[in-house]
């Protein structure tokens, strides 16, 4: 089992030493790592693993029945053996960009919950642009404007966030109706790794996060996509701070 380091709140760590535990020529398993996995509509981290006598690019991270494969690249040398160390660092321009992208689009969900009170019904964050899908919802072109400068109005306030685990019971009596869909988070996840925005937002996320709003730069809503019966897409970017 691979132990997810960058949780709760060490989602700034880049660099760190982790052990093999099985390694093929196209992925390595370490015994933990602060390698973000693909999931919760976040993509993967990106770097490189080094040790001694080879390198290799990692290309891709994936959970696997508890272990995090990272899949690897441009291989130099034989891959490591088990109880190798390694050294890990993780692509930061790449890591900081999905931070901010991240907390973005829960600074858009609850902007939108609140206002016209349509949930999250699924969100996918890239580097260069994400996309939210929000239900019930039917929005015309002044509603994006609005959408555009109440997110803004909110990180402009430069509001701390928090990253820790917190007994599921809490977090189920504390988070806003409508804000995470918690019945698709099995039972036996207890505690929750929950992101908080000051007393403005909270809700149960595994991702990477900045710490304070004002690193996120602003938010510019780009399109508006229907999505069938009530269900309206908003994909946006981001302006740098």
């Amino acid at each position: 089992m691979t132990d997810l380091l960058y949780l709760p709140d060490e989602d700034d760590v880049t660099e760190f030493t982790a052990t093999v535990t099985a390694a093929t020529e196209a992925y390595v398993v370490l015994d933990g790592t602060y390698f973000y996995p693909e999931g919760g509509g976040q993509p993967a981290d990106r770097g490189e693993l080094r040790w001694e006598g080879g390198h290799a690019d990692v290309v891709d991270v994936r959970k696997d029945h508890g272990d995090v494969r990272h899949y690897v690249e441009s291989l130099e040398g034989d891959p490591p053996v088990e109880e190798t160390a390694v050294e890990g660092h993780v692509d930061v321009a790449r890591r900081e960009t999905l931070r901010r992208m991240h907390t973005a689009q829960h600074v858009v969900s609850r902007v939108v919950l609140e206002e016209y009170g349509a949930t999250t019904a699924g969100n996918q964050i890239h580097e260069d642009r994400s996309r939210i899908d929000f239900e019930p919802a039917d929005f015309d072109e002044e509603d994006l404007a609005f959408i555009e400068r109440e997110t803004n109005a909110v990180i402009e306030r430069d509001l701390p966030v928090t990253k820790e685990n917190r007994v599921r019971a809490a977090v189920e009596a504390g988070v806003a109706e409508g804000r995470t869909q918690l019945d698709l988070i099995p039972d036996h996840v207890d505690p929750l790794r929950v992101v908080e925005i000051d007393d403005y937002d909270m809700c149960p996320c595994g991702g990477t996060h900045v710490d304070r709003l004002g690193e996120v730069g602003a938010v510019h809503i780009t399109n508006r996509v229907s999505k069938g019966a009530d269900v309206e897409r908003i994909e946006f970017e981001l302006i740098d701070p």
